[in-house]
């Protein structure tokens, strides 16, 4: 192996690029540069993810579209990230934020740093590291070379790369049927029915979109866009803010454009229609169909983890507060502080199921006063504590 000047690789990329690097021996972190101070390095929630890459050149992507690019080289690994093309909101990172075990003094700064970190498109940074890789590697590698690795892709249905095979192999003469498919996929996404959307994607028929490509993979992508479209403008229709949605729909088409097998994008449309539906299942559960509570919903989610007042929300769209109570109450049935409670114990109860955070944690990043406090409102809106409820 040639004597590389590690330090200076890592400092060079991480002072160009603006986004924090390392070095890895084996498993020991030997190099960590970074124009960023932050308090915990998200990398940590997805080491074995990111160790499980084996190829020269690779990547991978987590849950909330934030990107590692990873170079193998002997004796070593470097890691670039995270860094993604969309801006964060605020919640996401509060959100990444708790489950680093950050404290909630220091949640702030996390988030500042996060926000200073560059964004880069991700097809920019493998590039970078085809760069790096020639230096280590001595290889030549462009991005139709770099192998595609994903943990939650692989985890999605199979069905839809066997569908996707039959539609491929399908050489009779057939109508168009796209139409009738868009119509009941907008129409679930804009109800957030998802059981229906599960039953139906179970059964559902190869999509017949005809001849819009010179070639098969490029054909699958391009209806992926248009899928991402679809579905972005029915998840807003059906409450969903439009920035998060056109944001979902950005980075899914970032992602799809990296991959180079049919199976493997049909998937990823799959599970891209089903993540779309489930937002506004969120979004309209205990609604009682309210546009106005949906966008009620709407401001939760993304002040989830601060006091959230009817006043702040009122002043959010434009109603004065005693105008805004009255008409939330006559819509819905409820309060507006029942209807926020309710969708922070919503929350809690993911929470509580999936994660192992005490409950403290948990109170203090949904942003309840206390500890109590949280655990009188829980009990109130499901008739346990904290404690019983995850025992259970």
């Amino acid at each position: 192996m040639k004597n590389y000047d590690l330090d200076y690789i890592a400092g060079s990329i991480a002072n160009l690029a603006g986004i924090p690097v390392r070095i890895y021996e084996g498993s020991e972190l030997t190099i960590y540069k970074s124009q960023v101070r932050l308090q915990a390095d998200p990398i940590t929630l997805y080491l074995d993810e990111v160790f499980a890459v084996k190829a020269h050149v690779g990547y991978f992507i987590t849950p909330h579209f934030n990107y590692y690019g990873i170079v193998n080289f002997q004796g070593g690994r470097l890691v670039v990230g995270p860094t993604r093309q969309i801006t964060h909101n605020e919640q996401e990172l509060r959100e990444l934020a708790f489950r680093l075990n950050i404290p909630k003094d220091d949640m702030a700064k996390f988030v500042q740093g996060m926000q200073s970190i560059v964004r880069m498109p991700l097809m920019s940074v493998m590039q970078m590291l085809c760069t790096v890789n020639y230096i280590l590697n001595d290889e030549k590698l462009s991005l139709e070379d770099i192998a595609i690795y994903d943990a939650q892709q692989q985890e999605l249905s199979r069905s839809g790369a066997k569908r996707a095979a039959e539609t491929e192999t399908d050489t009779e003469p057939h109508q168009h049927n796209t139409i009738h498919i868009e119509n009941t996929l907008k129409s679930m996404i804009k109800t957030g029915d998802v059981k229906t959307l599960e039953s139906w994607l179970r059964s559902a028929p190869a999509v017949r979109a005809g001849t819009v490509a010179p070639n098969q993979l490029r054909q699958v992508k391009n209806i992926f866009v248009v899928s991402a479209t679809l579905a972005s403008r029915a998840a807003i229709e059906g409450g969903m803010d439009p920035e998060d949605a056109l944001e979902l729909s950005d980075a899914y088409i970032q992602k799809a454009e990296l991959l180079s097998d049919i199976g493997g994008i049909t998937n990823l449309q799959y599970h891209m229609i089903k993540e779309y539906t489930e937002a506004v299942e969120r979004l309209r559960r205990g609604s009682n169909g309210s546009k106005l509570a949906v966008e009620v919903a709407n401001y939760v989610k993304h002040h989830l983890s601060e006091p959230i007042t009817a006043e702040a929300i009122a002043r959010s769209i434009y109603m004065g507060r005693s105008y805004f109570s009255t008409k939330f109450k006559e819509e819905t049935g409820i309060s507006v502080t029942d209807f926020v409670l309710m969708k922070k114990v919503e929350e809690a109860r993911r929470l509580l199921i999936y994660t192992d955070k005490s409950f403290s944690d948990i109170s203090a990043y949904l942003g309840f006063s206390s500890q109590s406090h949280f655990t009188r409102v829980f009990k109130n809106y499901t008739g346990k504590t904290p404690k019983e409820y995850r025992k259970q």
